[in-house]
């Protein structure tokens, strides 16, 4: 009685489970579904965790956040619909300690907030440093000021202490220890300050210029603060509502979130590539098992078993095998992201709640899809074996996959993979990319095979090199296949040590050696003179001075400005906020003129920064209108500049090329750096009180403390796919061993010596490895260069080094690989490896 397939499917996996025959292929899904998983478990508890706390998050049921005080339409309207309400002001400014207690100052977030705040949420406090914060529904006394921890620590005060703040002397009476609104678990830069609203005028700090975010949070039965939220969002659009953006618990706070979001697009892309890179390592080693097993199943033929059985038991074998490797995955990725919550402490709320059951299904997804993608078509082969290669082993061999079986597989396997990768630029560069270069390394690889054998003379060479090239361009299509597979491994590796150094290096720009390091703004202009004395006094020399001013753009070449003309998310944002504008004589000597012409004090002429004018479609020539603070001011672009936002320079959107703005209220802004006098600081605020100086070498070492953490979880993710890269290296270099292993077989019969074999298979290897590491690094430059163009917004630097860095690199890990998987090739006797051929 013939077994049936599942019985006979049962049987070959024992039997090569045993031999070790499926271990690369359970390695390499194993890897690719935990670096998935661990991403979709770690982002799937954060999307938990962010809805869960939507709305203390936003402190209400809806937020209409606006730079000018809240339209009036919008409070009738929740007034209307029986709302409850809260208004509450946001803006950074500078609090300092009375002199009698040192004078220290320090930059703080500072809050004002009205009774009934917050409306969702519970704000907890405490009067006792020692104890912890208890719930309350108070807000701030008149006259009192509730602070952070830090805060106190900073300027050397207690409880009972009086704050400066402004013009304004309060008290500080208690210590805030959770502001539900704030964010909840994501950093912050500057300690909170928290004021009664009826305080905020005497502190004299709310100035025609300042930067201040009023946020009218409304609460109360669902069905109306729905309807409010449609209204307000419809009303956003208006043409005559300018700067006002609704949040709600769709929506969050997503300028909260931009560091996490960067986060997990890094992570996102080490999984994407850590499952590409799988792909391979299973498509080599499934053909490879499928070479061992040609015999096998030449065997069940001619026992009787049909073509249906054999390809049921191979597809049963395979089938457990992914569940087995992907259900590995799953577990293993769902401990690996615990890791990534440890190492973003800080960052992400410790108690996010627990993750949902999709990431299960997308580790079991990728795991099988990869199997039936790449692991079945060489496999599924060895059911159409004829029965005659018992006898004539020159029979039967496989062959490539069908084309029509290989690309459904490989669609599906993208498709699946852009559907996980979160970003649609990120997951089309990535997979689209790697597409390319795969088509691209075996056309190249295809071409040095032929050009290697056109140019090695073999009277002249080396023997050791003439037999490499005589085994490389014996095989070409194995050549061709192991240049591409170490390519598409190599390239992946590359890859990512370029990203990760040119994210490191991207925000250590932000701080050169000479970078200004104080940034004071709110200098009003009865203030100019004395201020910059007080710099001349204090040895400063070089500094940026520039006037700001506030201005909405309300049209261009005369036909108004809508949100509707614009598509991309940021021109929305920009068209929907007031920039910060500024006028100069002479053109800023850090801002190059790549268009067009600066002509110091042209009337009516403007100077936009280049990546503005490319985001919202402006050119040379348009004209341009702003509303400043009620005064409209009509330009043409004149010239474009190029702005490094990284060089800490006083740098700005738009620029008048002339001395002076009439009719316009002004503000000034200085940018220096900070000198070694101690007290400086403080004495600059104790005599300019409405002035905000911002500390921001303090501000950026906290930024790069967070981004340390985020390179961290993406190194720790690193080591995924790292191991995947070697499956694949392992993989390619051991695809033709047995063929090896008859070569050199031959060889040896007819007196070669060992040593020269060893000579022969290291040049071939270092060979194969320095061309696959240069394709992959000149790949990587351009992969890398469209990833952090258009996905991380990093300035990318083209190192010249990087192909040759990368040929070593790619003839090193192929030497190394193929020591471990050819070391019993050369050592194996002869007459065994003759037998084995003739059997």
């Amino acid at each position: 009685m013939k077994p049936s397939s599942l019985t006979l499917g049962w049987r070959t996996l024992w039997r090569d489970l045993r031999a070790g025959e499926l271990r690369l292929v359970i390695v390499a899904v194993t890897l690719a579904v935990a670096a998935l998983t661990s991403v979709g478990f770690f982002a799937d508890r954060l999307q938990g965790g962010l809805a869960r706390d939507a709305l203390q998050l936003l402190g209400g049921d809806a937020v209409v956040a606006s730079d000018n005080p809240t339209p009036e339409a919008f409070v009738a309207q929740a007034r209307a619909l029986g709302l409850a309400s809260a208004t509450t002001l946001n803006f950074p400014t500078m609090a300092r300690a009375d002199d009698a207690q040192g004078g220290a100052s320090r930059l703080v977030a500072l809050k004002s907030v009205e009774p009934g705040y917050p409306l969702r949420g519970r704000l907890q406090t405490t009067a006792d440093p020692a104890r912890p914060g208890q719930p309350t529904r108070d807000i701030p006394a008149r006259g009192e000021a509730w602070v952070d921890a830090p805060l106190l620590e900073s300027l050397a005060l207690r409880l009972g202490d009086a704050l400066l703040l402004g013009d304004a002397r309060l008290r500080i009476a208690r210590i805030i220890t959770l502001e539900p609104d704030r964010g909840a678990g994501f950093l912050t830069f500057a300690p909170r300050v928290m004021v009664n609203a009826l305080d905020l005028p005497a502190t004299g700090l709310v100035q025609p210029a300042s930067r201040i975010t009023y946020r009218f949070a409304v609460a109360g039965e669902a069905r109306a603060a729905q309807r409010f939220t449609a209204w307000a969002k419809d009303a956003a659009t208006r043409p005559d509502v300018r700067g006002v953006r609704v949040e709600s618990i769709d929506s969050g706070q997503p300028e909260m979130r931009q560091t996490l979001e960067r986060a997990e697009k890094f992570l996102s892309l080490v999984a994407l590539l850590a499952a590409l890179l799988a792909a391979v390592a299973v498509a080599l080693a499934a053909r490879g098992f499928a070479n061992e097993h040609l015999d096998a199943a030449a065997l069940l033929r001619v026992l009787g078993q049909s073509q249906r059985a054999i390809a049921g038991a191979y597809v049963a074998e395979f089938a457990a095998v992914g569940v087995f490797a992907s259900a590995l995955g799953v577990l293993l990725g769902f401990a690996v992201h615990h890791v990534f919550v440890l190492l973003l402490a800080g960052l992400v709320e410790a108690g996010l709640p627990a993750p949902g059951l999709w990431p299960v299904a997308l580790g079991l997804g990728v795991g099988l899809t990869l199997m039936c993608a790449f692991g079945l078509p060489p496999v599924l082969q060895l059911a159409r074996v004829p029965p005659l290669r018992v006898i004539r082993r020159d029979v039967g061999g496989l062959k490539p996959a069908s084309l029509a079986l290989l690309g459904v597989g490989v669609a599906g396997f993208a498709a699946l993979l852009l559907s996980v990768s979160r970003d649609a630029k990120l997951g089309a560069i990535a997979v689209g990319g790697f597409a390319a270069a795969a088509l691209l390394f075996a056309l190249l690889a295809w071409g040095a095979v032929r050009l290697l054998r056109a140019s090695v003379n073999e009277a002249t060479a080396p023997r050791w090199l003439v037999l490499a090239t005589r085994q490389i361009a014996a095989r070409p299509a194995y050549a061709v296949v192991q240049v591409s597979s170490l390519a598409v491994g190599l390239l992946a590796l590359v890859l990512l040590v370029l990203l990760r150094t040119d994210l490191i290096e991207s925000w250590q720009r932000a701080t050169p050696a000479d970078a200004p390091n104080r940034f004071v703004i709110n200098v009003m202009p009865d203030q100019a003179e004395a201020f910059r004395q007080r710099l001349d006094q204090a040895g400063v020399a070089r500094y940026d001075w520039y006037p700001m001013f506030r201005g909405r753009l309300v049209a261009v070449n005369g036909r108004a400005v809508s949100l509707e003309d614009y598509a991309e998310d940021r021109a929305r944002r920009l068209v929907d906020r007031e920039f910060n504008l500024s006028n100069a004589f002479e053109a800023p000597q850090h801002n190059p003129i790549t268009a067009g012409r600066w002509t110091p004090g042209e009337p009516d002429a403007v100077s936009v920064e280049e990546g503005i004018a490319k985001t919202l479609g402006l050119n040379l020539g348009d004209r341009l209108r702003f509303d400043i603070g009620g005064v409209t001011s009509e330009a043409r672009i004149t010239s474009l500049r190029r702005v490094d936002w990284g060089s800490m320079r006083a740098n700005f959107f738009v620029m008048y090329p002339v001395a002076d703005m009439q009719d316009v209220p002004v503000t000034y802004l200085a940018a220096y750096r900070a000198p070694a006098q101690p007290g400086f600081d403080n004495a600059l605020v104790h005599d300019f009180p409405n002035i905000t100086n911002v500390d921001l070498s303090a501000t950026l070492s906290q930024v790069q403390r967070v981004l340390a953490q985020v390179v961290r979880a993406v190194e720790f993710l690193f080591a995924f796919t790292l191991a995947a890269g070697l499956a694949v290296l392992f993989a390619a270099v051991t695809a033709t061993r047995e063929e090896r292993a008859r070569e050199f077989a031959i060889m040896r019969a007819v007196g070669a010596r060992a040593a020269l074999l060893r000579q022969v298979q290291r040049a071939e290897l270092a060979g194969v490895g320095l061309l696959a590491g240069f394709l992959a690094s000149c790949v990587a430059v351009a992969v890398g260069w469209l990833l952090a163009r258009y996905v991380f917004d990093f300035t990318w630097t083209v190192r010249p080094w990087v192909p040759l860095a990368g040929a070593l690199a790619g003839a090193l890990l192929a030497l190394a690989a193929g020591w471990w998987g050819l070391r019993g090739v050369l050592r194996r006797p002869v007459v065994e490896t003759l037998r084995r051929a003739a059997d």
